[in-house]
Parts: structure tokens; C-alpha cells; sequence
């Protein structure tokens, strides 16, 4: 996999290229980057810092963020399915109307998140941080939501995810 430095990948963007497919871009600073529509799917974005960034309508299909920095980034119709977003930090994130079938979300941060809309079936929540969030309209058919915390979630749908007595529901209370 190919290196590509923050720096160089903005340089390039601002050029007009948009695919940035199959590149090691871990650790990058990209704090209030502007890159919507460009293309990282298969990338490794891990461990990387892009708080306020703006990646609308971006592809981030099977990217791997793991324990990346997203918080209060827009996400706006992104495609991440399929992204590995383990233990990532996403507080305030718009991820309004984005594809996020088959993700790993496992104890990820999303409070206060915007997930109207999104496609989150078959996701792995376990142990996911979802406080606050708006769940209005998303599709959580298939999520794992094992351990996660759901107070004060607006919206959410649970009919079709999978939940256990360790899942704290939007009321406050624990399923027994």
C-alpha cells in the first residue's frame, strides 16, 4: 500500500483529483480539510485526526479508521460501508442519509450524532456510544447493538436490531 502524506493528498485534491483509492494515509492530520466527493475507499485512514473535516458524499467504502478522530465532521451521504471504524471518536458528527452497511462501529463515540436517515443494517455497535443521537429514519435491521448505550436517542427503531439485556434503550432502562 502506497504512503501518501496529508500534505500531498490536499495538493492534489486542490488540483482536482478525486481517487485516492487503496493509499496508507494513517495517522494524517487532516483537521478542517475540505474533501467532499473524493474517493478513499480502501484506504487506511487509522489513528488519523479529521476533526470538522468535510468528507460529503464521500466514498470511505472498507476504509480503516480505527480509533480515528472524526468528531464533529460532516459526513453528509458518505459511503462507509463496510469501514472499520472501531473505537473511533465521532462526537457530533453528520452522518445524515450515509451508507454504513456492515461497518464496524464497535465502541465507537458517536453522542450526539445525526443519523437521520442512515443505512447502519447489519453494523457492529457493540459497546457503541450512541447518547443523544438522532436515530430518525435510519435502518438499524441486523445491527449488533450489544452493550450499547441508546439514552437519549431520538427516533431509534429497534425492532430489527439485535439487543440483550446489556443494550441501554433510549429510556434509561436495560431490557430483563
Amino acid at each position: 500500500m502506497q504512503r501518501l502524506s496529508a500534505e500531498e493528498l490536499l495538493f492534489q485534491y486542490a488540483g482536482g483529483k478525486r481517487d485516492f483509492q487503496n493509499l496508507d494515509l494513517s495517522k494524517a492530520d487532516l483537521f478542517e480539510a475540505s474533501l467532499p466527493g473524493i474517493d478513499c475507499s480502501g484506504c487506511d485512514l487509522s489513528r488519523s485526526h479529521l476533526p470538522y473535516a468535510n468528507l460529503s458524499q464521500a466514498n470511505l467504502s472498507q476504509v480503516q479508521l480505527q480509533e480515528t478522530e472524526l468528531g464533529d465532521a460532516q459526513l453528509y451521504q458518505a459511503n462507509l460501508s463496510q469501514a472499520n471504524l472501531q473505537r473511533a471518536n465521532m462526537p457530533r458528527v453528520n452522518l445524515r442519509f450515509a451508507k454504513l452497511r456492515g461497518t464496524d462501529l464497535s465502541g465507537a463515540n458517536l453522542q450526539g450524532a445525526d443519523l437521520y436517515g442512515a443505512d447502519l443494517s447489519d453494523c457492529n455497535l457493540t459497546n457503541a456510544d450512541l447518547r443523544r443521537t438522532n436515530l430518525e429514519k435510519a435502518n438499524l435491521t441486523g445491527a449488533q447493538l450489544s452493550g450499547a448505550n441508546l439514552f437519549r436517542a431520538q427516533q431509534a427503531d429497534l425492532s430489527k436490531a439485535y439487543t440483550d439485556q446489556t443494550t441501554i434503550y433510549p429510556d434509561g432502562y436495560q431490557q430483563t
